[in-house]
């Protein structure tokens, strides 16, 4: 065993995968050279055409066989229907032994994706999260897989495949319209879905692509998000999602009382920033205390009189709105969360659609995270070391993804997490989180319905420290809010787990930050 620099304990080795255990925040430089790619170079004749009658059709086409990786897009999020069908099209071909490596597993409800891990159609998984059944499954014991899943934050998993980590043989990229030579969007058709932003590295990488539609469009698709040279196939199917779910999996705007005060504080804590300032630059996301915060931003900007120079990240009607009001000058969407960011993207010119890579991948020339100001986080719990954990419950449950949450903290000049300090009768607050997912040190300070704390060890402590206490701000000590919290709950039990690794929980460098090791308590 070894231990990282956050004191979490690792295996040296987890069958074929060496760990590197993470040692800073700034990250491992990357060697120089090329990046890896599998996206082969190819001659089209004039009238050689790409559509093709079937799924199982496309799959033949594009080589599909046992052992291969193949990747997806989430942009549909809950309500995505191009994952079951694919698997179901790939289970009728017989292929299995496949890695399954789309930018997030997130609660698919309209089929069971645990059946194609039971069944042997799929033996491992590359994600930024594994919600729903399949997760629960891997961390308690009932469902078993060759290897460790390997999860990484949005940011490091174009990193990993311009490095070779993660090689993708093929590429199924749900589009809301597509012309039958590959141009394709997110943006128009029958059940538009916004930003295709996390799906770019895969049409630029992998080996063979195909791109699925149920609104098949005149040649050539306008807008186009994704370009027929990097397309080998398009397939027409009946629905490919259903846009009303988009944001199932995130919340919408609270009317909770306690919510509202840890949303307001934390515009509190932004206004007071000597930061906040003509051109600045922020993320909230989409959760319910972000939204909040994102309308309470609003208020004190419009009192203050500033304008941001851009939004980043999921966007959501929210931070349309502002734009709108000509509050942002420019909206950089990786993400579309709802009905009205998707549409935003066609009807207004500073709502940019923006490669992942180009949001969040520290391992490039340059991205939008180095020039942000402020990124609000959510979090399932943090410790007195500002360790976030975002991927496991009270009991263990795979309760979120890593999503772009480590990316965010590490490239935001001040990175807020905001929290209630106990949820029903689990403290939020804790000594030591179960899994540890962004370091703590890139955490600038914790907003909770008690008060806030500044982390000592930030790079602009001293300086938000100065600024709070010039605006009257509550600060606390991180340990004051534990033990608050601890007061509230009680100690609370710890999870017992086997030594058997389920989950690698990576850095954006690659490194490993931790692993997570399955229940005790329903282990065989």
């Amino acid at each position: 065993m070894i231990k990282n620099s956050l004191g979490r304990e690792l295996p040296e080795q987890i069958g074929d995968y060496v760990v590197r255990p993470y040692q800073t925040a700034q990250g491992v430089p990357p060697s120089k050279g090329s990046v890896v790619t599998r996206r082969t170079a190819e001659h089209r004749q004039r009238g050689e055409e790409k559509l093709q009658p079937t799924l199982a059709d496309a799959i033949r086409a594009a080589g599909l066989a046992d052992g291969m990786t193949i990747s997806f897009h989430h942009s549909f999020r809950e309500g995505d229907l191009a994952v079951g069908q694919v698997l179901a099209a790939i289970r009728s071909l017989g292929i299995k032994n496949l890695r399954f490596a789309p930018s997030a597993v997130v609660n698919l409800k309209n089929f069971s994706l645990a059946e194609y891990v039971q069944d042997g159609t799929i033996i491992g998984v590359e994600a930024s999260g594994i919600r729903g059944e399949l997760g629960d499954g891997i961390i308690n014991g009932t469902i078993t897989m060759e290897k460790p899943a390997i999860l990484r934050p949005h940011g490091a998993r174009p990193r990993a495949i311009e490095a070779g980590e993660l090689q993708i043989d093929v590429a199924f990229i749900a589009a809301s319209a597509a012309d039958s030579y590959g141009n394709c969007t997110g943006q128009i058709g029958a059940n538009p879905c916004g930003s295709l932003g996390y799906s770019f590295v895969d049409a630029h990488n992998a080996g063979r692509v195909i791109v699925l539609t149920d609104t098949l469009v005149p040649y050539p698709c306008c807008p186009v998000s994704i370009s027929q040279q990097y397309v080998d196939y398009v397939v027409k199917v009946d629905e490919i999602g259903d846009p009303q779910k988009i944001g199932a999996g995130a919340a919408r705007l609270t009317k909770n009382p306690r919510d509202l005060m840890i949303a307001e504080q934390v515009a509190d804590v932004i206004a007071a920033s000597r930061r906040f300032e003509e051109g600045f630059s922020f993320q909230t996301g989409a959760g319910a205390i972000s939204i909040a915060c994102t309308k309470f931003l609003a208020d004190r900007m419009k009192t203050r009189g500033v304008t941001a120079s851009f939004a980043l990240g999921g966007i959501t009607a929210a931070i349309i709105e502002m734009y709108d009001a000509g509050q942002i000058r420019a909206v950089e969407c990786s993400q579309s969360f709802d009905a009205v960011a998707a549409n935003a993207i066609v009807s207004r010119s500073g709502v940019v659609e923006i490669d992942n890579a180009d949001y969040s991948n520290a391992y490039s020339k340059g991205g939008f995270l180095n020039h942000l100001d402020f990124g609000v986080l959510g979090a399932l719990e943090v410790d007195t070391d500002f360790n976030v954990n975002i991927l496991t419950g009270s009991s263990g449950q795979m309760m979120g993804g890593l999503g772009g949450g480590p990316d965010v903290a590490a490239g935001a000049a001040i990175s807020i997490v905001a929290l209630p300090i106990v949820r029903g009768r689990t403290p939020s607050i804790v000594r030591r989180v179960f899994t540890c997912c962004t370091p703590g040190e890139t955490v600038a300070c914790v907003v909770t319905q008690a008060g806030i704390a500044l982390n000592p060890r930030h790079l602009r402590y001293e300086e938000l420290k100065q600024d709070l206490q010039n605006a009257g701000l509550p600060l606390v000590s991180i340990k004051e809010l534990q033990q608050l919290a601890q007061s509230i709950t009680g100690v609370p039990q710890p999870i017992a787990t086997t030594e058997k690794v389920v989950a690698i929980v990576e850095y954006r460098d690659g490194t490993v930050v931790d692993v997570i090791r399955q229940i005790k308590n329903n282990a065989e």
